[in-house]
């Protein structure tokens, strides 16, 4: 329901280290910061938009935990730390919530109506 990967250093000089990702979206992103011991999200999503399905957050900087568990099987759950630079992957049906450890700061490759027509709280 999650994944997680470090995004790719691809150099590293004396103004600091270099990362890079992929993506196939185009539209517009949400770029946010937000302060520690802050918690977002606590929410799903049906997968009904593209944006949302699957939900891609790129976390550029600071800690970050992630809790998950499948709404059609609560058994089905998990708990992640995450340290960027990372993508996190949220699959549909994963309620999930980002408490963030630090400062962080991140992109999300979805609109904020991406997030209006395929948001859903418990």
């Amino acid at each position: 329901m999650i994944q997680i990967e470090p995004l790719p250093k691809i150099a590293e000089d004396e103004r600091g280290p270099t990362h890079y990702f992929n993506t196939e979206r185009s539209k517009q992103f949400v770029c946010g910061y937000r302060k520690a011991g802050s918690v977002s999200a606590r929410h799903y999503h049906k997968g009904l938009s593209v944006g949302k399905n699957p939900e891609i957050l790129v976390l550029f900087r600071g800690e970050i935990t992630i809790n998950w568990f499948d709404v059609r099987n609560r058994d089905h759950k998990g708990s992640e730390k995450v340290t960027a630079p990372a993508v996190v992957t949220v699959l549909p049906w994963a309620w999930h919530e980002v408490i963030a450890g630090t400062d962080i700061i991140f992109l999300e490759q979805n609109t904020l109506e991406d997030g209006n027509m395929d948001t859903f709280r418990i």
